[in-house]
């Protein structure tokens, strides 16, 4: 599972990028995806929203599995 994560955030990746962000992969357990957003992103008072609503609603659509993604 944690192959499939890294390809569908590597799809991902760049629109973080284009606002000075960028996300990484920590961990998979038991489908839960930790991720460290970075750049823009860290200190940004969207980046709730962007997790929520941008990373984790791509990841449950496109890999079932994953039950919740959170900032770690």
């Amino acid at each position: 599972m944690r192959e499939k994560v890294e390809e569908i955030l590597n799809q991902i990746r760049p629109s973080l990028q284009a606002d000075g962000g960028d996300v990484e992969l920590v961990d998979v357990v038991d489908g839960i995806v930790k991720v460290r957003l970075k750049g823009a992103c860290a200190g940004c008072p969207m980046s709730q929203m962007t997790l929520a609503f941008g990373i984790e609603r791509i990841l449950k659509e496109k890999i079932p599995e994953v039950k919740k993604v959170e900032s770690v």
